[in-house]
């Protein structure tokens, strides 16, 4: 009589109450199906008849009617046309086929790749994908299984390992060095595309779309680069240095005896930038300095004395012009070379 008080299910139909949820068991507990029942696939749904645990069939959306004359691939299955119809324990499993969007991928740890201009560089990565549930019986049988619910957090950490497992190799392929990679985003995200959809299929997935958001150096290489594009940006040092004299003055000014140590400082810094600027050119062989030439022989000017010759070696006859600068007798009164004045 066990058999005769159970109760006989008519309806088998899902209606989702959580977004988290990818596969979810009809509950047939003390509970049989009865030959004839209608089974209700709403869209974005699929679902799966497993029988003594093998699938029987899958079905899309529309309304089915459980029997041997709508499903061919039942037909094999015992005693569905002795009494009631159902002796045995049947299961049906539905699947949600929507997508599941803004699912976030990142690199938990750098990754190294090769770079054209930098040789071996380390980068982090991340982004959003989206998926949804193509092929429910692949599903059920590799990722699923007979649990009565499974959810998006059970299949997340899967997925992005998988991710982040095949970015070495697509993006090392990519042909793009580092610096043009904020540029060729939508590129490096296609090749994930095209790299990642036969290993979604063998889960009985479909990869949908999937974006690169932001690709970056660890802390410490960005520094570097930082760096690297300043020296790039400064260009001509000579410039650069006459840029940095030129905002230093309004400081040195305002600063307590700034005159004096702007002077200081302006002598100093055009000193660190000439040397800068010599060491960046090429060196040439040293010139031998020029021969001195003999000083000529000034006669005194017309109407003064000669001077006598011992006062002209010991340097007392002798005087500089005021506007020439010339050495003249000290008693000349005019200047033999500019004629000025004394």
């Amino acid at each position: 009589m066990s058999f005769f008080s159970k109760q006989f299910i008519d309806v088998v139909e899902w209606t989702e109450t959580n977004d988290s949820v990818l596969a979810w068991r009809f509950p047939f507990e003390d509970h049989e199906i009865q030959n004839g029942a209608r089974l209700t696939v709403r869209d974005s749904q699929l679902a799966v008849f497993v029988n003594e645990g093998r699938i029987a069939d899958a079905f899309g959306p529309g309304l089915y009617t459980l029997s041997t004359n709508t499903l061919p691939l039942l037909t094999n299955l015992l005693n569905w046309d002795k009494a009631f119809k159902s002796p045995f324990k049947s299961d049906v499993y539905f699947f949600s086929s929507r997508l599941r969007i803004d699912q976030k991928w990142g690199t938990a740890t750098p990754l190294t790749i090769r770079d054209r201009e930098f040789g071996a560089v380390r980068i982090r990565a991340y982004g959003i994908f989206a998926y949804r549930i193509a092929d429910p019986r692949i599903f059920y049988e590799k990722i699923s299984g007979s649990r009565s619910a499974y959810l998006v957090a059970d299949l997340e950490g899967q997925l992005r390992n998988t991710i982040v497992g095949r970015m070495t190799s697509a993006f090392g392929n990519a042909n793009v060095n580092f610096i043009d990679m904020a540029a060729s985003q939508l590129q490096l995200s296609q090749t994930m595309i095209a790299d990642l959809r036969p290993v979604f299929a063998d889960l009985g997935l479909f990869l949908d779309s999937f974006t690169v958001e932001s690709i970056s150096l660890p802390e410490e290489l960005q520094k570097m680069l930082d760096q690297r594009i300043g020296m790039n940006m400064l260009g001509d040092m000579n410039r650069y240095t006459q840029f940095q004299v030129a905002q230093s003055m309004p400081i040195a000014a305002a600063n307590e005896g700034g005159g004096a140590g702007l002077g200081a400082g302006l002598g100093a810094g055009m000193a660190m930038a000439q040397q800068m600027m010599n060491a960046m050119q090429p060196t040439s062989p040293q010139q031998p300095p020029p021969p001195p030439q003999a000083p000529a022989q000034q006669g005194p000017p017309p109407g003064e004395p000669p001077a006598p010759a011992g006062g002209a070696a010991g340097g007392a006859a002798t005087k500089f012009c005021l506007n020439c600068g010339q050495k003249i007798p000290k008693p000349a009164r005019f200047c033999p070379e500019c004629g000025g004045t004394q």
